[in-house]
């Protein structure tokens, strides 16, 4: 018989690990503050980030378990609002070394063509020596295009974009958006970091998603306006990540995880009947009281509000109390 073979994160996280025994701790530790650096804020640049394979190992074992929790969560939302749907066929628009196909091939398992899109060879090398321990991702195509505004995209059935707008110029980003929701026959998943600039890049997303026709499935319960105000707050999730010995050299700290905060929006063309968004959406961490659960939700009458959930509302009342941050409120009954 068999053995079952490893979760997918399991197999990620093992193949990252090989990865840095060749690697001196004090470069990758080096190469991770250069990124790190890079990464917040700056100016966007036309030049690729990760340089060489030194780069693009510090990267892949430092970032891409963040990057693949988030884009897992995100396509997991997707994925509820759209229970009898998987992908036929993906393209990582800016995929790097792979993460959203990692996550990907989590949610969705079995084969599909897949193509990675990015402008640095050293990540695509990388990316194409990493996918050879998934047995789904062996076929993977990975390609070098510049991602920008010259970027013309063959039909596919899903398109990830994760943690790529923040690089591109405004112009890019707006073509970007635009040639992913063209090529995309079902849906579309763009992540970007949990912060108030994340936020403002996926509203603009989101906001071109539906002018070409799109109906958002996550993280809102509608396709209408958002109701947060932009520059008072701005809407988030968080993921858990394992932190390998790396992150913990480099950002110090003793505990085994970190929450990757991520802002998210899932499009789809799918049929009403096939793609549901949530009822409510959980936007903030629940709150525990002493028999109570509030409870901070978007709702489809365009609106935040807060709801109460008393132990006096019993079976509704433990749901509340397992209840977790980016969640779908009320939870689906179990089936029979």
């Amino acid at each position: 018989m068999n053995p079952a073979p490893a979760p997918v994160e399991e197999t990620l996280r093992d193949t990252l690990a090989h990865l840095l025994d060749g690697l001196p701790p004090r470069h990758a530790a080096t190469a991770v503050d250069r990124l790190i650096a890079s990464y917040r804020g700056r100016t966007p640049t036309h030049t690729p980030v990760l340089r060489d394979r030194a780069d693009v190992v510090a990267y892949a074992a430092y970032r891409m378990p963040a990057t693949f929790e988030a884009v897992r969560a995100a396509l997991g939302a997707l994925a509820e609002a759209a229970p009898d749907w998987t992908p036929a066929a993906h393209t990582d628009l800016g995929g790097g070394t792979g993460a959203a196909t990692w996550a990907t091939a989590a949610t969705w398992p079995g084969e599909r063509p897949v193509t990675v899109l990015d402008w640095a060879e050293p990540a695509l090398a990388l990316g194409r020596e990493i996918a050879a321990a998934h047995p789904a991702l062996k076929g993977a195509e990975w390609r070098r295009e510049r991602i920008g505004r010259a970027l013309a995209l063959d039909a596919t059935d899903l398109v990830t974009v994760s943690y790529v707008l923040g690089e591109l110029t405004e112009a890019d980003r707006g073509h970007v958006v635009d040639a992913a929701a063209a090529a995309a026959r079902s849906a579309v998943v763009i992540v970007e970091p949990g912060t108030p600039d994340g936020y403002g890049r996926i509203i603009e997303a989101r906001d071109r998603l539906i002018a070409a026709g799109l109906r958002i499935a996550a993280p809102c319960p509608h396709s209408a306006r958002c109701p947060i105000v932009a520059g008072q707050d701005w809407c988030h999730f968080a993921a858990r990540v394992s932190r390998s010995s790396l992150h913990r050299q480099v950002k110090g700290g003793s505990l085994p995880y970190e929450d990757e905060k991520f802002a998210y929006v899932a499009a789809t063309r799918l049929p009403p009947s096939e793609a549901t968004p949530a009822p409510h959406r959980v936007v903030r961490r629940p709150q525990i009281r002493k028999g109570q659960v509030l409870l901070d939700l978007c709702d489809p009458g365009e609106e935040l509000r807060r709801e109460t959930v008393a132990k006096r509302h019993g079976p509704l009342y433990r749901a509340a109390r397992d209840a977790a941050w980016g969640d779908a409120w009320p939870p689906a009954p179990p089936e029979d």
